[in-house]
Protein backbone atom coordinates (compact mmCIF):
# COMPACT_ATOMS: atom_id res chain seq x y z
CA UNK A 1 0.00 0.00 0.00
CA UNK A 2 1.63 3.70 -1.16
CA UNK A 3 2.62 5.39 1.90
CA UNK A 4 2.41 8.81 0.47
CA UNK A 5 -1.43 9.10 0.10
CA UNK A 6 -1.50 8.47 3.89
CA UNK A 7 1.10 11.11 4.80
CA UNK A 8 -0.76 13.70 2.78
CA UNK A 9 -3.90 13.02 4.74
CA UNK A 10 -2.50 13.34 7.46
CA UNK A 11 -0.96 16.73 6.65
CA UNK A 12 -3.92 17.61 5.63
CA UNK A 13 -5.86 16.88 9.22
CA UNK A 14 -2.86 18.74 10.92
CA UNK A 15 -3.56 21.89 8.76
CA UNK A 16 -6.91 21.67 9.75
CA UNK A 17 -6.37 21.46 13.14
CA UNK A 18 -3.89 24.20 12.65
CA UNK A 19 -6.75 25.86 11.54
CA UNK A 20 -8.98 25.51 14.31
CA UNK A 21 -6.08 26.34 16.56
CA UNK A 22 -6.12 29.91 14.32
CA UNK A 23 -9.53 30.62 15.32
CA UNK A 24 -9.27 30.15 18.84
CA UNK A 25 -6.70 32.42 18.70
CA UNK A 26 -8.54 35.34 17.05
CA UNK A 27 -11.07 34.86 19.55
CA UNK A 28 -13.38 32.82 17.42
CA UNK A 29 -16.27 31.27 20.58
CA UNK A 30 -15.98 27.75 21.01
CA UNK A 31 -19.46 26.46 19.90
CA UNK A 32 -18.45 28.29 16.52
CA UNK A 33 -15.00 25.96 16.63
CA UNK A 34 -17.05 23.04 17.36
CA UNK A 35 -19.23 23.10 14.47
CA UNK A 36 -16.06 24.02 12.36
CA UNK A 37 -14.89 21.34 13.44
CA UNK A 38 -17.62 19.16 12.55
CA UNK A 39 -17.90 20.55 9.07
CA UNK A 40 -14.69 20.11 8.05
CA UNK A 41 -14.46 16.77 8.99
CA UNK A 42 -17.34 16.38 6.87
CA UNK A 43 -15.88 17.46 4.17
CA UNK A 44 -12.64 15.73 4.24
CA UNK A 45 -14.23 12.42 5.02
CA UNK A 46 -16.48 12.47 1.63
CA UNK A 47 -13.11 13.59 0.11
CA UNK A 48 -11.18 10.99 1.16
CA UNK A 49 -14.40 8.55 0.46
CA UNK A 50 -14.70 9.82 -3.29
CA UNK A 51 -10.46 10.19 -4.09
CA UNK A 52 -9.70 6.18 -2.34
CA UNK A 53 -13.17 4.69 -3.73
CA UNK A 54 -11.12 2.05 -5.08
CA UNK A 55 -8.85 1.66 -2.35
CA UNK A 56 -10.07 0.99 1.11
CA UNK A 57 -6.46 0.09 2.34
CA UNK A 58 -5.64 3.97 1.85
CA UNK A 59 -7.89 5.01 4.21
CA UNK A 60 -8.40 1.77 6.89
CA UNK A 61 -4.68 3.12 7.46
CA UNK A 62 -4.99 7.20 7.29
CA UNK A 63 -8.23 6.38 9.66
CA UNK A 64 -5.94 4.00 12.11
CA UNK A 65 -3.86 7.37 12.58
CA UNK A 66 -6.78 9.95 12.72
CA UNK A 67 -8.11 7.41 15.90
CA UNK A 68 -4.99 8.97 18.15
CA UNK A 69 -6.88 12.13 17.73
CA UNK A 70 -10.39 11.04 18.10
CA UNK A 71 -10.35 7.92 19.94
CA UNK A 72 -7.77 10.09 22.13
CA UNK A 73 -10.37 12.35 22.62
CA UNK A 74 -12.70 10.01 23.31
CA UNK A 75 -10.27 7.92 25.91
CA UNK A 76 -9.65 11.22 28.04
CA UNK A 77 -13.33 11.99 28.42
CA UNK A 78 -13.89 8.21 29.68
CA UNK A 79 -11.07 8.89 32.03
CA UNK A 80 -12.55 11.06 33.91
CA UNK A 81 -16.25 9.97 33.72
CA UNK A 82 -16.28 8.19 36.65
CA UNK A 83 -14.23 10.21 39.38
CA UNK A 84 -16.06 13.39 38.13
CA UNK A 85 -19.63 11.10 38.60
CA UNK A 86 -18.16 10.41 42.19
CA UNK A 87 -16.88 13.36 43.43
CA UNK A 88 -19.51 15.63 41.88
CA UNK A 89 -22.38 13.19 43.15
CA UNK A 90 -20.98 13.32 46.75
CA UNK A 91 -19.95 16.91 46.68
CA UNK A 92 -23.91 17.36 45.53
CA UNK A 93 -25.27 15.90 48.49
CA UNK A 94 -23.37 16.68 50.73
CA UNK A 95 -24.11 20.41 50.33
CA UNK A 96 -27.99 19.58 50.16
CA UNK A 97 -29.96 21.79 52.62
CA UNK A 98 -32.36 18.65 53.10
CA UNK A 99 -31.73 15.00 52.52
CA UNK A 100 -35.22 14.58 52.05
CA UNK A 101 -34.61 16.33 48.82
CA UNK A 102 -32.80 13.83 47.05
CA UNK A 103 -35.42 10.88 46.96
CA UNK A 104 -37.44 13.89 45.71
CA UNK A 105 -34.85 14.53 43.08
CA UNK A 106 -33.71 11.06 42.01
CA UNK A 107 -37.48 10.41 41.59
CA UNK A 108 -38.67 12.94 39.15
CA UNK A 109 -35.34 12.71 37.15
CA UNK A 110 -36.36 8.93 36.36
CA UNK A 111 -39.84 9.60 35.93
CA UNK A 112 -39.35 12.16 33.53
CA UNK A 113 -37.00 9.57 31.40
CA UNK A 114 -39.06 6.95 31.57
CA UNK A 115 -42.23 9.35 30.58
CA UNK A 116 -40.63 10.27 27.61
CA UNK A 117 -38.93 7.37 27.09
CA UNK A 118 -42.49 5.61 26.54
CA UNK A 119 -43.40 9.05 24.30
CA UNK A 120 -40.52 8.22 22.01
CA UNK A 121 -41.74 4.82 21.74
CA UNK A 122 -45.38 5.97 20.86
CA UNK A 123 -43.40 8.17 18.12
CA UNK A 124 -41.08 5.60 16.64
CA UNK A 125 -44.14 3.23 16.15
CA UNK A 126 -46.01 6.17 14.07
CA UNK A 127 -42.80 6.58 11.90
CA UNK A 128 -42.57 3.10 11.07
CA UNK A 129 -46.50 2.88 10.64
CA UNK A 130 -46.38 5.94 8.30
CA UNK A 131 -43.74 4.76 6.46
CA UNK A 132 -44.81 1.37 6.14
CA UNK A 133 -41.62 -0.36 7.28
CA UNK A 134 -41.50 -4.27 7.36
CA UNK A 135 -38.44 -6.60 7.51
CA UNK A 136 -39.86 -8.35 4.67
CA UNK A 137 -38.62 -5.83 2.43
CA UNK A 138 -34.91 -5.98 3.32
CA UNK A 139 -32.42 -8.03 1.56
CA UNK A 140 -30.51 -10.10 4.04
CA UNK A 141 -27.05 -10.80 2.87
CA UNK A 142 -24.03 -12.34 4.94
CA UNK A 143 -23.23 -9.53 6.96
CA UNK A 144 -26.80 -9.81 8.29
CA UNK A 145 -27.07 -13.04 8.80
CA UNK A 146 -23.38 -12.79 10.84
CA UNK A 147 -25.20 -9.86 13.21
CA UNK A 148 -28.83 -12.71 13.27
CA UNK A 149 -26.61 -14.98 14.48
CA UNK A 150 -24.66 -12.91 17.37
CA UNK A 151 -28.16 -11.02 18.45
CA UNK A 152 -29.46 -14.86 19.05
CA UNK A 153 -26.37 -15.27 20.85
CA UNK A 154 -26.82 -12.51 22.86
CA UNK A 155 -30.22 -12.99 23.80
CA UNK A 156 -29.56 -16.09 25.17
CA UNK A 157 -26.87 -14.33 27.73
CA UNK A 158 -29.55 -11.75 28.60
CA UNK A 159 -32.11 -14.68 28.99
CA UNK A 160 -30.51 -16.08 31.62
CA UNK A 161 -31.20 -13.34 34.01
CA UNK A 162 -34.73 -11.94 35.25
CA UNK A 163 -35.56 -8.49 35.35
CA UNK A 164 -34.94 -9.01 39.24
CA UNK A 165 -31.62 -9.94 38.88
CA UNK A 166 -30.21 -7.26 35.63
CA UNK A 167 -31.59 -4.94 38.62
CA UNK A 168 -29.52 -6.34 41.36
CA UNK A 169 -26.76 -5.98 38.96
CA UNK A 170 -26.76 -2.03 39.47
CA UNK A 171 -25.62 -2.44 43.41
CA UNK A 172 -22.31 -1.64 43.92
CA UNK A 173 -20.46 -4.99 45.56
CA UNK A 174 -16.79 -3.77 44.51
CA UNK A 175 -17.07 -0.20 44.34
CA UNK A 176 -13.36 0.11 43.29
CA UNK A 177 -14.11 -2.26 40.28
CA UNK A 178 -16.88 -0.34 39.31
CA UNK A 179 -14.88 2.78 39.09
CA UNK A 180 -12.96 0.49 36.23
CA UNK A 181 -15.87 0.64 34.18
CA UNK A 182 -15.66 -3.45 35.04
CA UNK A 183 -19.41 -4.03 34.52
CA UNK A 184 -21.75 -3.04 31.88
CA UNK A 185 -23.55 -1.31 34.74
CA UNK A 186 -20.30 0.16 36.41
CA UNK A 187 -22.18 3.36 36.03
CA UNK A 188 -25.29 3.27 37.82
CA UNK A 189 -23.10 1.33 40.34
CA UNK A 190 -21.00 4.58 41.15
CA UNK A 191 -23.74 6.89 41.29
CA UNK A 192 -25.41 4.51 44.04
CA UNK A 193 -22.07 4.46 45.57
CA UNK A 194 -21.25 7.70 46.03
CA UNK A 195 -24.86 9.00 47.07
CA UNK A 196 -24.56 6.20 49.68
CA UNK A 197 -21.33 8.39 50.73
CA UNK A 198 -22.66 11.36 50.55
CA UNK A 199 -25.48 10.37 53.12
CA UNK A 200 -23.16 8.81 55.05
CA UNK A 201 -21.83 12.35 55.41
CA UNK A 202 -24.88 13.71 56.20
CA UNK A 203 -25.53 11.46 59.05
CA UNK A 204 -22.22 12.16 60.38
CA UNK A 205 -22.72 15.96 60.27
CA UNK A 206 -25.26 15.92 63.07
CA UNK A 207 -22.55 13.09 65.59
CA UNK A 208 -19.77 14.31 64.80
CA UNK A 209 -19.19 18.02 62.50
CA UNK A 210 -15.34 18.23 62.72
CA UNK A 211 -14.69 15.32 61.07
CA UNK A 212 -17.95 15.73 58.56
CA UNK A 213 -15.97 19.46 57.87
CA UNK A 214 -12.74 17.37 57.40
CA UNK A 215 -14.02 14.97 54.61
CA UNK A 216 -16.44 17.79 53.25
CA UNK A 217 -13.13 20.02 52.55
CA UNK A 218 -11.39 17.52 51.02
CA UNK A 219 -14.03 16.66 48.69
CA UNK A 220 -14.59 20.60 48.06
CA UNK A 221 -10.69 20.56 46.99
CA UNK A 222 -11.05 17.06 44.72
CA UNK A 223 -14.05 18.73 43.23
CA UNK A 224 -12.12 21.79 42.09
CA UNK A 225 -9.32 19.99 40.79
CA UNK A 226 -11.46 17.30 39.02
CA UNK A 227 -13.38 20.33 37.28
CA UNK A 228 -10.40 21.94 36.21
CA UNK A 229 -8.91 18.55 34.50
CA UNK A 230 -12.86 18.66 33.05
CA UNK A 231 -12.01 22.11 31.19
CA UNK A 232 -8.71 20.81 30.04
CA UNK A 233 -9.98 18.37 28.22
CA UNK A 234 -12.89 19.82 26.90
CA UNK A 235 -11.00 22.60 25.09
CA UNK A 236 -9.89 19.47 22.86
CA UNK A 237 -13.17 18.91 21.80
CA UNK A 238 -13.37 20.82 17.90
CA UNK A 239 -10.32 18.89 17.74
CA UNK A 240 -11.98 15.37 18.89
CA UNK A 241 -14.76 16.07 16.20
CA UNK A 242 -12.57 17.11 13.89
CA UNK A 243 -11.09 13.97 13.32
CA UNK A 244 -14.21 11.29 14.45
CA UNK A 245 -16.28 12.94 11.73
CA UNK A 246 -13.62 12.64 9.18
CA UNK A 247 -12.88 9.07 10.07
CA UNK A 248 -16.91 8.38 10.67
CA UNK A 249 -17.80 9.73 7.06
CA UNK A 250 -14.86 8.33 5.12
CA UNK A 251 -16.18 4.62 6.52
CA UNK A 252 -19.18 5.20 5.56
CA UNK A 253 -21.20 3.03 2.95
CA UNK A 254 -23.17 5.39 0.95
CA UNK A 255 -24.31 2.38 -1.27
CA UNK A 256 -25.68 0.90 2.21
CA UNK A 257 -27.98 3.82 2.86
CA UNK A 258 -29.14 4.20 -0.62
CA UNK A 259 -30.64 0.62 -0.05
CA UNK A 260 -31.75 0.97 3.28
CA UNK A 261 -32.79 4.90 2.90
CA UNK A 262 -36.79 4.18 3.57
CA UNK A 263 -35.74 2.79 6.97
CA UNK A 264 -33.12 5.62 7.89
CA UNK A 265 -35.15 8.52 6.96
CA UNK A 266 -38.27 6.97 8.67
CA UNK A 267 -35.51 6.47 12.12
CA UNK A 268 -34.94 10.24 11.49
CA UNK A 269 -38.05 11.79 11.37
CA UNK A 270 -38.94 9.67 14.64
CA UNK A 271 -35.63 11.20 15.94
CA UNK A 272 -36.63 14.69 14.87
CA UNK A 273 -39.95 14.20 16.18
CA UNK A 274 -38.61 13.40 19.75
CA UNK A 275 -35.82 16.24 20.13
CA UNK A 276 -39.40 18.55 19.32
CA UNK A 277 -40.79 16.84 21.71
CA UNK A 278 -37.83 18.01 23.99
CA UNK A 279 -38.08 21.61 22.80
CA UNK A 280 -42.23 21.42 23.97
CA UNK A 281 -41.88 20.09 26.87
CA UNK A 282 -39.53 23.40 27.72
CA UNK A 283 -41.75 25.61 26.16
CA UNK A 284 -44.62 24.19 28.98
CA UNK A 285 -41.91 25.65 31.34
CA UNK A 286 -41.69 28.64 29.48
CA UNK A 287 -37.81 27.90 28.81
CA UNK A 288 -36.71 29.29 25.52
CA UNK A 289 -36.50 26.23 22.80
CA UNK A 290 -34.36 28.58 20.66
CA UNK A 291 -31.69 29.60 23.22
CA UNK A 292 -32.01 25.53 24.49
CA UNK A 293 -30.73 24.77 21.11
CA UNK A 294 -28.45 26.91 20.43
CA UNK A 295 -26.38 26.23 24.11
CA UNK A 296 -26.90 22.03 23.35
CA UNK A 297 -25.84 21.93 19.53
CA UNK A 298 -22.27 21.50 20.84
CA UNK A 299 -23.03 18.77 23.16
CA UNK A 300 -25.38 16.69 20.75
CA UNK A 301 -22.40 17.51 17.92
CA UNK A 302 -20.27 15.67 20.00
CA UNK A 303 -23.06 13.07 21.31
CA UNK A 304 -23.56 12.73 17.70
CA UNK A 305 -20.67 12.38 16.14
CA UNK A 306 -18.87 9.97 19.35
CA UNK A 307 -22.01 8.02 19.70
CA UNK A 308 -21.06 7.43 23.31
CA UNK A 309 -23.85 9.12 26.09
CA UNK A 310 -21.00 8.12 28.58
CA UNK A 311 -18.03 9.36 26.63
CA UNK A 312 -20.47 13.03 26.65
CA UNK A 313 -21.04 13.49 29.62
CA UNK A 314 -18.34 15.75 30.78
CA UNK A 315 -19.85 17.87 28.16
CA UNK A 316 -23.79 17.30 29.52
CA UNK A 317 -22.70 17.86 33.22
CA UNK A 318 -20.76 21.16 32.75
CA UNK A 319 -23.60 22.51 29.81
CA UNK A 320 -26.35 21.65 32.45
CA UNK A 321 -25.02 23.32 34.95
CA UNK A 322 -22.73 26.51 33.26
CA UNK A 323 -25.32 27.31 30.58
CA UNK A 324 -28.23 26.26 31.35
CA UNK A 325 -28.51 26.94 35.45
CA UNK A 326 -29.19 23.60 36.36
CA UNK A 327 -28.06 23.14 39.99
CA UNK A 328 -24.84 20.78 40.33
CA UNK A 329 -26.59 17.65 42.16
CA UNK A 330 -29.90 17.60 39.23
CA UNK A 331 -27.08 18.16 36.50
CA UNK A 332 -24.91 15.47 37.72
CA UNK A 333 -27.55 12.80 38.67
CA UNK A 334 -30.13 13.26 35.44
CA UNK A 335 -26.70 13.67 33.25
CA UNK A 336 -25.60 10.36 35.02
CA UNK A 337 -28.88 8.57 34.72
CA UNK A 338 -29.69 9.27 31.41
CA UNK A 339 -26.59 7.18 30.49
CA UNK A 340 -28.37 4.09 31.44
CA UNK A 341 -31.96 4.85 31.82
CA UNK A 342 -34.55 5.69 29.26
CA UNK A 343 -32.83 6.43 26.84
CA UNK A 344 -35.41 8.38 24.74
CA UNK A 345 -33.48 7.45 21.38
CA UNK A 346 -31.37 3.82 21.83
CA UNK A 347 -34.55 2.13 24.36
CA UNK A 348 -37.40 4.02 23.20
CA UNK A 349 -37.50 5.03 19.16
CA UNK A 350 -35.69 2.00 18.14
CA UNK A 351 -37.06 -1.21 19.87
CA UNK A 352 -40.40 0.05 18.92
CA UNK A 353 -39.71 0.40 15.43
CA UNK A 354 -37.92 -2.31 15.19
CA UNK A 355 -41.20 -4.27 16.86
CA UNK A 356 -43.31 -2.68 14.17
CA UNK A 357 -41.14 -3.77 11.56
CA UNK A 358 -40.67 -7.81 12.69
CA UNK A 359 -44.86 -8.18 13.87
CA UNK A 360 -45.93 -9.18 10.39
CA UNK A 361 -43.54 -11.43 9.89
CA UNK A 362 -44.93 -13.76 12.53
CA UNK A 363 -48.40 -12.75 11.95
CA UNK A 364 -49.12 -10.09 14.17
CA UNK A 365 -50.94 -6.61 13.49
CA UNK A 366 -48.55 -3.52 14.53
CA UNK A 367 -51.88 -1.31 13.75
CA UNK A 368 -53.85 -3.12 17.03
CA UNK A 369 -54.37 -0.77 20.07
CA UNK A 370 -53.32 -3.89 22.07
CA UNK A 371 -49.94 -4.26 20.42
CA UNK A 372 -49.38 -0.72 20.19
CA UNK A 373 -50.12 -0.32 23.98
CA UNK A 374 -48.37 -3.19 25.02
CA UNK A 375 -45.28 -2.19 23.51
CA UNK A 376 -44.96 1.13 25.07
CA UNK A 377 -45.48 -0.57 28.66
CA UNK A 378 -42.40 -2.66 27.51
CA UNK A 379 -40.27 0.10 26.31
CA UNK A 380 -40.86 2.04 29.02
CA UNK A 381 -40.11 -0.49 31.27
CA UNK A 382 -37.39 -2.38 29.72
CA UNK A 383 -35.55 1.09 29.81
CA UNK A 384 -34.94 1.41 33.26
CA UNK A 385 -34.11 -2.49 33.90
CA UNK A 386 -31.84 -2.16 30.62
CA UNK A 387 -29.24 -0.36 33.12
CA UNK A 388 -28.22 -3.55 34.38
CA UNK A 389 -26.78 -5.33 31.02
CA UNK A 390 -25.55 -2.56 29.71
CA UNK A 391 -27.91 -0.46 27.92
CA UNK A 392 -27.51 0.41 24.76
CA UNK A 393 -29.79 -0.21 21.41
CA UNK A 394 -29.07 -4.07 21.07
CA UNK A 395 -29.59 -5.08 24.66
CA UNK A 396 -32.79 -2.84 24.15
CA UNK A 397 -34.03 -4.66 21.08
CA UNK A 398 -33.03 -8.19 22.57
CA UNK A 399 -35.28 -7.21 25.79
CA UNK A 400 -38.23 -5.62 23.95
CA UNK A 401 -38.50 -8.29 20.62
CA UNK A 402 -38.28 -11.04 23.13
CA UNK A 403 -40.50 -9.90 25.42
CA UNK A 404 -43.29 -9.57 22.77
CA UNK A 405 -42.36 -13.16 21.38
CA UNK A 406 -41.05 -11.61 18.23
CA UNK A 407 -37.46 -12.72 16.60
CA UNK A 408 -34.70 -11.00 17.28
CA UNK A 409 -32.66 -12.06 14.64
CA UNK A 410 -33.96 -10.26 12.07
CA UNK A 411 -32.97 -7.41 13.83
CA UNK A 412 -29.71 -7.70 12.60
CA UNK A 413 -31.02 -6.87 8.90
CA UNK A 414 -30.20 -3.31 10.03
CA UNK A 415 -26.76 -3.44 10.50
CA UNK A 416 -25.49 -2.08 7.17
CA UNK A 417 -27.07 1.50 8.80
CA UNK A 418 -26.62 1.00 12.31
CA UNK A 419 -24.12 3.56 12.60
CA UNK A 420 -25.67 6.45 11.06
CA UNK A 421 -28.56 5.88 13.18
CA UNK A 422 -26.48 5.11 16.23
CA UNK A 423 -25.27 8.90 16.17
CA UNK A 424 -28.52 10.38 15.60
CA UNK A 425 -29.87 7.74 18.73
CA UNK A 426 -27.01 9.37 20.91
CA UNK A 427 -27.73 12.65 20.05
CA UNK A 428 -31.61 12.08 21.33
CA UNK A 429 -30.25 10.01 24.64
CA UNK A 430 -28.87 13.26 25.18
CA UNK A 431 -30.81 15.78 24.64
CA UNK A 432 -33.72 13.39 26.90
CA UNK A 433 -31.26 13.61 29.83
CA UNK A 434 -30.83 17.53 29.70
CA UNK A 435 -34.58 18.02 29.60
CA UNK A 436 -34.72 15.55 32.34
CA UNK A 437 -32.49 18.01 34.57
CA UNK A 438 -34.48 20.79 33.80
CA UNK A 439 -37.91 19.58 34.13
CA UNK A 440 -36.59 19.00 37.77
CA UNK A 441 -35.03 22.11 37.94
CA UNK A 442 -38.05 23.76 37.35
CA UNK A 443 -40.35 21.90 39.58
CA UNK A 444 -38.05 21.85 42.40
CA UNK A 445 -37.61 25.39 41.92
CA UNK A 446 -33.73 25.43 41.72
CA UNK A 447 -33.23 26.24 38.18
CA UNK A 448 -31.04 29.55 37.45
CA UNK A 449 -32.80 31.18 35.00
CA UNK A 450 -30.70 34.02 34.63
CA UNK A 451 -27.87 31.86 33.77
CA UNK A 452 -30.14 29.86 31.21
CA UNK A 453 -31.25 33.32 29.10
CA UNK A 454 -27.69 34.96 29.87
CA UNK A 455 -25.32 35.06 26.93
CA UNK A 456 -24.34 32.05 25.09
CA UNK A 457 -20.58 33.46 24.64
CA UNK A 458 -20.07 35.16 28.36
CA UNK A 459 -17.36 33.66 30.96
CA UNK A 460 -18.79 29.91 31.40
CA UNK A 461 -17.94 29.21 28.23
CA UNK A 462 -15.10 31.16 27.32
CA UNK A 463 -13.92 29.91 30.73
CA UNK A 464 -13.12 26.09 29.13
CA UNK A 465 -12.82 27.43 25.50
CA UNK A 466 -9.97 30.07 26.08
CA UNK A 467 -8.97 29.10 29.61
Amino acid sequence: MPILPVLINLLIMLSLIGFLVYLKKKKVSFSKRVFAGLGLGILFGLALQNLYAGNAGIIKTTNQWFSLIGSGYVKLLQMIVMPLIMVSIISAIVHLKQSKNLGKLSGLIIAVLLLTTALSAGIGIASALGFNLNADQIIQGDAEAARAEYLTTKLNEVSKQSAPQRMLEMLPANPFADMTGARSSSTIAVVIFSALIGLSVLALKKRSPEQAKIFIDGVDALHGVITQLVKMILRLTPYGILAIMTRTVADTSFDAILQMGKFVLASYVALIAVFVLHLAILSLLKLSPAIYLRKILPVLSFAFTSRSSAATLPLTIDTQKNKLGVEEGIANFSSTLGTAIGQNGCAGVYPAMLAVMIAPTVGLDPTAPGFILTLIGIVAISSFGIAGVGGGATFAALIVLSSMGLPVGLAGLLISVEPLIDMGRTAVNVSGSVTSGLVTGTLLKDLDREVYYRDIEDASELAVANA
